[in-house]
């Protein structure tokens, strides 16, 4: 494995961490606080919906697969109906926003009462985040970092799927030089949300595992043909031609707009600067087309590149390469502050707290009109790929070529 400055965080990084995580977990239980505290109608004063919001969305689709009526998530009018049926009159507007393929998760949880789905789904996203983070070897002290961030906390408050995702991601990228047929299913797991997937097929060519692109490809395929036989193949017709559109709608609407408060992308900022749909589009292409660029540079075999590294780095790329991406998608920023903070005495604590904490404060920085939260991806994968090039640099003038040794 490529050696990295490995130093131990001392005892005032320790109580500074200890520090930062107390006002983390704070902030996390107060927003909590607010969104489980209903108003006359039953639902949340701060959301005012269900409190597990977007949780709502997956156990109700899950309920109306199993009911017969996969259909209703292409009809707005017919799922609308369905959602107040179930949960209140005064449920504001929802749509479906998912492929049907999640309902491999949805459809299971909605054989239980909401309430209690929403305990499983949460406590075993976050259980699949730790199974995922642990080959990382960062210490129990770092996991719980990461296990209690504000945006995995942001992810139990609404019932959000970037615990699941970002361990789909990480558990997938960690895996692949050893066991690159489980990455591969993983990586099809992930296809429930591809967008958050769109550098993984670059990592697994740059690195030449092919072993990991055929069991990714032969995984994914198999969901759709799976939830095409389940559901009837029509869901991704009506997939398509009904939900694909709504979401382009959604994303392009004028900014800003009540759920872009936890907006964290390129395109976001764009939009949050004034600039038009088209600016927009061509600012996230180079953003997407360098995140594409960097990953592919640091998974080729023979760059000094810790495999660790390798996939915090992808984690964080990743949330610059989507336009459609959310403080609740930044776990993977946290991954890379707890291995920056394990293994860098050079990266100042404080901008590593400051990053760590940035889900906790997205809505308020945006809803004061500053769409900025993909600068701090943005710096934080530029800082670590300054650091890639000049360890690379050190090697090469002190004689001995970078070399990638299997972790």
């Amino acid at each position: 494995m490529a050696s990295v400055n490995q130093t131990a965080p001392n005892r005032s990084d320790i109580r500074f961490a200890a520090l930062v995580l107390c006002t983390g977990i704070l902030i996390g239980l107060r927003y909590h606080l607010g969104l489980w505290t209903s108003d006359e109608r039953g639902l949340s004063v701060v959301s005012h919906g269900m409190p597990y919001w977007d949780f709502t969305n997956l156990w109700a689709g899950g309920r109306m697969a199993l009911d017969g009526h996969v259909a209703f998530l292409f009809d707005m009018d017919s799922y609308r109906a369905t959602l107040r049926h179930m949960f209140s009159p005064d449920l504001p507007n929802q749509e479906w926003s998912y492929p049907p393929s999640i309902l491999i998760f949805g459809a299971p949880l909605a054989l239980l009462p909401i309430f209690p789905a929403y305990l499983v789904w949460t406590l075993g996203t976050v259980f699949c985040l730790w199974l995922a983070i642990r080959p990382l070897q960062l210490g129990k002290a770092a996991e719980a970092a990461i296990l209690f961030c504000p945006a995995v906390l942001l992810n139990a408050a609404f019932g959000q799927n970037g615990a699941l995702t970002t361990a789909l991601l990480i558990g997938g990228l960690a895996a692949v030089p050893k066991r690159p047929v489980l990455a591969g299913l993983l990586f099809g797991l992930l296809t429930v949300k591809p967008h958050l997937g769109i550098l993984v097929p670059f990592c697994l060519l740059a690195n030449g595992n092919w072993r990991a692109i055929v069991a990714a490809a032969l995984s994914s395929s198999a969901l759709i043909v799976l939830t095409g036989l389940l559901l009837g193949s029509e869901v991704w017709t009506l997939f398509w031609t009904e939900t694909r559109p709504l979401m382009t709608k959604i994303l392009e609407a004028p900014y800003p707009q009540p759920y872009q408060s936890n907006a964290a992308t390129m395109f976001f900022l764009a939009r949050a600067s004034g600039l038009g749909l088209t600016a927009a589009y061509a600012l996230q292409a180079i953003a997407a087309v360098a995140a594409i660029a960097t990953a592919i540079w640091i998974w080729l075999p023979w760059r000094r590149v810790e495999h660790r590294e390798r996939v915090v780095l992808t984690a964080v790329l990743a949330t610059l390469a989507t336009p459609y991406g959310y403080s609740y998608d930044t776990i993977g920023l946290a991954v890379a502050v707890a291995y920056l903070f394990s293994t860098r005495n050079a990266m100042p604590r404080i901008f590593l707290a400051l990053i760590w904490l940035y889900p906790a404060i997205a809505h308020l920085v945006n809803n004061a009109g500053l769409g900025v939260g993909v600068l701090v991806p943005l710096f934080l994968s530029a800082w670590m790929l300054a650091d890639i090039i000049a360890r690379e640099r050190r090697t090469t003038v002190g004689g001995t070529p970078g070399i990638d040794m299997p972790s």
